[in-house]
């Protein structure tokens, strides 16, 4: 049953007004507090501003297969879709937050009987009432009412408005999010992919060293049966061939283990990843233009991410503090009320109107207040912390991967001249070898050694390219 009363104000009005003038608590003010450096540590006088961040991935990538895996990526990916949804709902929260700036209206239809008692003051006021000469008023009474209705918080101390900032705020943080989701995928799919050719590129290694191990086994088994090598050798060089064979299928498996890492990540079921197999050792990084790192914080979406959600958190402490203020709500009805059908339009007599005004003050008890603004302050300083650490990481980041790139191109050199030598001591020990002058031991350890720089050969040329591209994720590339 519905019931529509005027308002009439009363002491409590005064008493409420009076709490305006309360002072609510101030809320801790710290600004960040780590400032960038003028350059990267490792590349401290360099000042110039061209910065790779701002190439697509479609172009920093000269492999169309990786480009190809990537732009699959950005359709399937099970994680980005998440991502998406979480814009989503902070679109979603935008709207809520938007709709409370705005009265809210409605219709509301009532009905329902009530029967009170003859000896009371009610029961004996309609019992003396006439609707009409000679009718009197209905026993038990119906209650029967139509109207319109609408309600509205005057946002008087920004506490609403705030609060649909803090929510749109939020909202670009989402999309800053996503956006650093893309540049991680971005990195992991190159890397993997990286990972692969280099995996490929060792498993032909190993197969070229099966080659030869079976070769020299075969000479000292020839030589075994001209007295010149002994059953020894010949065990050796078979465990030899035995083990890189094992090898062999160890590599296989971390291939498969890669193919379907790149295939999770696109989002599809295992299937052999396209690639060109061929001159991975041929291949260069892509030339590192660092910029300076204060364009970290335009470029990279973690920072612009952690600075929305800061400027969020202190929008979030203005309304909690707005909370100690009174907060003024008007509410006003217009409609038709009576305690029978028939008499529902039946003007002037039933119709009905209303228009309050509420206003409303914590006056004691303010514990839960207090505990809210405490906590939106502690989530404050939180978001304030997160932003300064997000810079740091990510200039450690970058400066970690530069630094890489310049020690991984001298280890580079150094193993290339050592993978020459060894391939020419290999030569050397076989020629030894077959005119008696070395035992079978140096032929095998040079062979040992020479399969070992070939492989860290092949992980430092993965390492290098892995380096650029950690350094263009690392400077907010790929995500354009």
């Amino acid at each position: 049953m519905y019931k529509f009363k005027t308002y009439q104000y009363s002491v409590a009005v005064v008493l409420c007004l009076a709490v305006a003038s309360c002072k609510a608590p101030q809320a801790t003010t710290e600004t960040p507090s780590k400032l960038v450096p003028d350059a990267f540590y490792v590349n401290n006088v360099s000042k110039d501003t061209t910065n790779m961040a701002s190439i697509p991935y479609h172009d920093f990538f000269k492999d169309q297969n990786l480009v190809n895996l990537i732009d699959l990526a950005l359709k399937n990916n099970q994680e980005l879709m998440i991502t998406l949804q979480e814009i989503e709902i902070a679109k979603n929260d935008v709207r809520v937050r938007k709709g409370l700036l705005l009265p809210t209206a409605g219709i509301r239809a009532g009905a329902g009987v009530e029967k009170v008692g003859r000896y009371t003051s009610q029961g004996a006021g309609d019992a003396s009432t006439e609707i009409k000469p000679g009718k009197e008023m209905p026993d038990p009474l119906g209650d029967f009412a139509i109207a319109a209705y609408a309600n509205w918080e005057v946002d008087i101390w920004k506490k609403l408005r705030n609060s649909k900032k803090a929510a749109v705020t939020r909202y670009l943080a989402t999309v800053e999010g996503k956006n650093f989701v893309v540049t991680s995928l971005v990195a992991e799919i190159a890397n993997s992919y990286y990972e692969l050719l280099a995996l490929d590129s060792q498993l032909e290694i190993v197969k070229q060293n099966i080659e030869l191990q079976s070769n020299a086994l075969e000479i000292v088994k020839v030589q075994k049966q001209a007295a010149r090598a002994t059953e020894l050798a010949v065990q050796k060089f078979q465990a030899e061939v035995l083990t890189s064979k094992s090898l062999e299928f160890d590599i296989r498996q971390q291939i498969k283990e890669a193919e379907n890492k790149i295939n999770f990540l696109v989002g599809q079921y295992p299937q052999e990843i396209k690639r060109d197999r061929n001159n991975f050792l041929t291949l260069l990084p892509s030339t590192v233009s660092s910029g300076i790192p204060s364009q970290l914080l335009a470029n990279r979406p973690d920072i612009k991410q952690a600075e929305m959600e800061l400027t969020a958190a202190k929008l979030d402490v203005k309304v909690a503090r707005a909370e100690f203020y009174p907060s003024l709500d008007i509410s006003a009805a217009v409609g038709v009320n009576a305690f029978n059908p028939s008499y529902l339009f039946t003007f002037p007599e039933s119709l009905l109107y209303s228009l309050a005004g509420d206003v409303v003050a914590p006056l004691i008890n303010r514990n839960a207040i207090k505990a809210e603004f405490n906590s939106a302050n502690a989530i404050q300083l939180q978001a304030l912390y997160n932003y300064d650490k997000t810079i740091l990481n990510a200039y450690i980041e970058v400066s970690n991967q530069l630094s890489k790139i310049d020690n991984l191109g001298k280890s580079y050199d150094l193993k290339s001249q050592q993978v020459d030598a060894l391939n020419t001591s290999i030569d050397v020990s076989n020629d030894l070898f077959k005119s008696a002058r070395v035992d079978y031991f140096e032929v095998l350890m040079t062979q040992r050694d020479a399969l070992e720089a070939k492989l860290e050969l092949i992980d430092t040329k993965k390492d290098q390219l892995n380096a650029a591209v950690n350094v263009y994720k690392g400077l907010g590339g790929g995500w354009k």
